[in-house]
């Protein structure tokens, strides 16, 4: 199962994109309540929007961002079929690619 899910709205030539990941994004200053160990870190370091295999976004992320990420972005020109694809890979070489077409109104 992939842990990347997307919702999409089409509204005219518009078309706005809803990603959530599920990941742990550890930045490795955490400590582990139990152990008091520090957490390793494990975090998104690139995402990649496609449209219609086009990419159109490429965002280097970082420790920073809070578990499981939810970004939106809204893209022009798009039409009802069109194939949106995210794709991830994180620190430790972990990565996942998800395809979402758009549905018509």
């Amino acid at each position: 199962m992939s842990s990347i899910r997307i919702r999409s709205k089409l509204s005219g030539n518009k078309v706005q994109i809803r990603i959530l990941i599920a990941h742990p994004m550890e930045n490795g200053r955490n400590r582990d309540p139990e152990t008091e160990k520090l957490i390793p870190a494990h975090f998104i370091q690139e995402l990649v929007l496609s449209h219609n295999d086009q990419p159109v976004i490429q965002a280097s992320l970082g420790g920073s961002i809070s578990k499981n990420p939810f970004f939106t972005f809204v893209l022009k020109n798009a039409r009802a079929g069109d194939k949106i694809t995210v794709s991830w890979i994180d620190n430790q070489g972990i990565s996942d690619t998800r395809d979402h077409f758009i549905k018509p109104i």
